[in-house]
């Protein structure tokens, strides 16, 4: 028998978890408002789209974007264009819309395309905006999130001359639209290994996770954490809660203060923009001398955690290369081969998820121990489960 708290309530189960089959290994790689898009300065007089160079600095080139771009393609890309749509977490929420925005960025860096976005402050402006680039003929329309789902249906049948990429749903009856997404729960196992090892060697029995929206995506980030942190000690004590939404950082901050108070060491979140809030109670609680991580997720949050010198409060982070799938459709398109019904997958085995290169909070023997649990992931000799133990048993 093993604990977990959900929202403050210990709940007794049985070890047994529903083990699912490893993702497919594909090429490429998430997680929405009023009737006005919000802009950088929050001005009602301020454009309602950026240029790619006017907002979120593009990550730096990896070898995923080590692309050579022929002479015809860059001729091609001067009448592309690429529109992407946010949740309400918003273009610079640390995460899943900023991710994706930067994966946009490096197409439009390399091919020299035009690319802009419009963000999204409830969810009535999902069809209007995803609309407005289909009435504008954007060559790509991109939507960050499963949560546009039904707009992106509606939108792409109302055009069916555009061609639509959604991240973490995957809609495949669709000819104009491509879908990606991501074994979450495999890379949640590695940094629940990580935490739980992190705690165990501090002495501590307690870690958090701190979801956004309680639905079946989310609860596989939980999931596979879970699965993580009971491999280290059955023992161990697993808090959880959910946001109710992306975009509140004042709920998640207070969740988090709320997990801290009760002993949580770790704290790892897949909460978007509300996540924000539990790294901001860390840095604060580091501050007045307590020691408190937090785990990142979606790219690698190290910098949004620094609070002192070099100093950050993010252990590690499971990212998701939702930069990698923007990018990789939105080349495909320009080339003439859009993924049309299909969704393509991502996960261990094909570098679409895991944890940062460099980690430099985590100790050498729990980075050796990630690893190895990231290669028996990538065998099989470990199957993550895709449900926590607290919806299995009900």
């Amino acid at each position: 028998m093993f604990d977990t708290i959900y929202g403050g309530k210990k709940v007794k189960k049985k070890l047994s978890l529903v083990f699912a089959a490893t993702m497919l290994a594909v090429s490429v790689a998430a997680c929405g408002g009023n009737s006005t898009t919000k802009t950088e300065e929050s001005k009602p007089e301020a454009k309602t789209e950026q240029k790619a160079e006017e907002k979120t600095t593009a990550t730096e080139v990896d070898p995923a974007f080590a692309v050579e771009i022929s002479d015809e393609l860059k001729e091609k890309a001067k009448k592309f264009s690429v529109g992407m749509v946010t949740d309400t977490g918003g273009i610079d929420d640390k995460s899943f819309n900023q991710g994706t925005w930067e994966g946009i960025q490096q197409f439009a860096k390399l091919t020299g395309a035009t690319v802009n976005y419009k963000q999204s402050n409830a969810e009535a402006d999902y069809v209007p905006n995803v609309s407005s680039f289909a009435d504008d003929e954007s060559d790509l329309i991109v939507a960050a999130g499963f949560l546009f789902e039904d707009s992106i249906k509606q939108v792409a049948d109302a055009n069916p001359d555009s061609k639509f990429l959604i991240i973490d749903s995957p809609i495949t009856d669709r000819a104009n639209v491509a879908s990606a997404s991501f074994a979450a729960n495999e890379a949640s196992y590695l940094v629940g290994v990580a935490a739980a090892e992190t705690a165990k060697a501090a002495g501590k029995t307690k870690v958090g996770f701190i979801g956004g929206g309680d639905f079946p995506l989310i609860q596989e980030f939980e999931a596979g954490y879970e699965a993580g942190v009971k491999s280290v000690d059955e023992k161990m004590e697993l808090l959880v809660d959910y946001v109710g939404g992306f975009s509140d950082a004042g709920k998640g901050q207070s969740i988090a203060a709320k997990m801290y108070d009760e002993g949580a060491y770790v704290i790892f979140h897949a909460a978007g923009g509300a996540g924000n809030g539990l790294i901001k109670e860390a840095k604060d609680r580091r501050l007045n001398k307590e020691e408190v991580w937090v785990i990142g997720v979606d790219k690698d949050q190290y910098p949004d955690g620094v609070y002192e010198g070099d100093k950050s409060v993010i252990l590690t982070s499971m990212v998701k290369r939702v930069d990698v799938a923007a990018f990789d459709v939105s080349l495909k398109t320009l080339k003439g081969e859009f993924p049309a019904k299909q969704d393509s997958k991502y996960n261990i085995a094909n570098g679409g998820v895991g944890i940062p290169a460099k980690n430099p909070n985590l100790s050498e023997d729990v980075t050796k121990k990630v690893a190895e649990v990231t290669e028996k992931i990538k065998s099989g000799d470990i199957k993550v489960p895709l449900v926590p133990s607290r919806i299995e048993k009900k």
